[in-house]
């Protein structure tokens, strides 16, 4: 069977998950879901784009095939809420982050097509980020997993107001070493602006893989789309990226650094 995602390994101590990147939608599928399905409108846009140059460095980069729509890998399959208390899309989401239905009337997923989703799609891209991370700790004394994202500047279903345009995640500092974060805090990010564990803390993936005391040291990066794109349009910016890019690699660089500390 065809793979669900795309994988390359690196040379060095560091992964970068992509896990809304995709944009396919099954046939199968689509034929139970509403035309502003289609549009996909809530996909973390160009994420392999706005990180090529990573590749160049010697990260190994995962990233799915398909839409958030069809699962969302940054959820817990079992369907725990992410962040209680407040609104939250589910693990096979029924509405856009506008409220928009996803599906036709009486077409929601079921549980056992939720499930069937989870064997498919989920399961797999989480079974190769583990092997990954277990393949890199037995070559690097420490590994960092980076959890790249994007969203919307303006989301009035998830926050208030604009986002910072650098949205760093380390729940609440149990998924590395307070080290990797002061160093992260020491980055000259100007003229964007930047927050650690605000609105976004880090997802499952960064919550579930981030285990400092056996040296993977995860974060997310939830990134506004402003700084990239043309948000009215939802188009790419060439110019805006390539600024923005900037800041991207000299963060990627301070991971690399991190993670070839003591080794």
């Amino acid at each position: 069977m065809e793979s669900s995602y795309q994988l390359t390994i690196g040379k060095l101590g560091l992964l970068i998950s992509m896990p809304h990147n995709g944009q396919t939608i099954p046939k199968a599928i689509q034929q139970t879901m509403t035309n502003c399905a289609n549009d996909v409108s809530d996909t973390d846009w160009q994420m392999d784009t706005l990180y090529d140059f990573a590749l160049a460095m010697g990260a190994s980069i995962i990233s799915p095939n398909y839409s958030r729509y069809v699962i969302d890998l940054n959820r817990n399959p079992d369907g725990e809420a992410l962040y209680a208390g407040a609104d939250n899309t589910e693990l096979c989401p029924t509405t856009t982050f506008a409220h928009q239905p996803l599906y036709l009337t009486d077409q929601q997923p079921s549980a056992k097509e939720v499930a069937a989703r989870v064997e498919q799609y989920w399961q797999p891209y989480h079974h190769a980020i583990a092997k990954t991370l277990a393949l890199l700790t037995q070559q690097y004394s420490k590994v960092v997993l980076l959890d790249a994202h994007s969203i919307k500047s303006q989301v009035p279903r998830f926050f208030s107001g604009s986002l910072p345009d650098f949205n760093f995640g380390s729940a609440d500092g149990s998924s590395c070493d307070p080290a990797l974060m002061a160093r992260i805090q020491q980055l000259d990010l100007t003229p964007y602006s930047s927050v650690i564990n605000g609105r976004f803390k880090g997802g499952y993936i960064t919550r579930a893989y981030g285990d400092p005391d056996n040296n993977i040291h995860a974060i997310q990066l939830e990134l506004s789309q402003r700084t990239y794109m043309d948000e009215e349009q939802a188009c790419y910016n060439e110019d805006k990226a390539q600024q923005v890019k900037q800041k991207l690699h000299h963060m990627v660089q301070c991971l690399i650094d991190f993670s070839k500390d003591n080794n």
